[in-house]
């Protein structure tokens, strides 16, 4: 995994040293709402978790991104593709960045980098709470597939997600069927 650089940021890999951005992103009630997880309590929690999740046990097959604005490189948010079946597109950022096209302008670097590798396709879902999120998705030509409802954890909450797909290889009819075959599932007539 290298750097990849666009118009206002610079994508690159975690280091120990972003704890403390890590901890502003991650420990946001508000941002950390449609997230599996729960908020950061504190600092120790967020140099465990980055160590955890972006350092020693990220798999070489997996993308993970720290994204930065040019002017700083401190980490303002994260964009990752999963190294399992799913190759699930996940995204964040705090919530002062927000609708500025951060996200869709860092998620449209990641997927050209995504293309110049052997991945299919991409997988993404949102919770339909968070249309925003659905927004991103379709900005970098994602297309809605299905939606499913899940109890979601670690939150215990019951969510309907809709999940998108862009397949990579040309092969446009091919859908990740995963959760469709293990939740109860749904083709919504119109998508906003």
């Amino acid at each position: 995994m290298t750097y990849i650089e666009t118009e206002r940021l610079i994508l690159r890999p975690f280091t120990e040293d972003d704890a403390e951005a890590l901890f502003a992103i991650l420990s946001d009630k508000e941002v950390n709402t449609f997230l599996p997880m729960f908020p950061l309590k504190d600092i120790e929690e967020a140099k465990v978790y980055l160590q955890n999740k972006y350092i020693a046990n990220r798999p070489n097959n997996a993308f993970y991104y720290a994204i930065c604005l040019k002017e700083g490189n401190i980490p303002i948010g994260y964009v990752h593709v999963s190294s399992d079946g799913s190759h699930d597109l996940g995204y964040g950022l705090r919530k002062e960045f927000w609708h500025k096209g951060i996200c869709t302008e860092a998620c449209r670097a990641v997927i050209g980098r995504l293309k110049q590798s052997e991945i299919p396709y991409i997988t993404a879902t949102h919770d339909v709470n968070n249309p925003r999120s659905g927004k991103v998705m379709q900005a970098i030509g994602m297309k809605y597939r299905y939606s499913y409802e899940e109890l979601w954890q670690p939150k215990n909450i019951q969510v309907t997600f809709r999940m998108y797909q862009l397949n990579l290889d040309g092969q446009e009819d091919r859908v990740y069927k995963k959760y469709w075959n293990e939740y109860p599932h749904f083709i919504e007539e119109t998508v906003d």
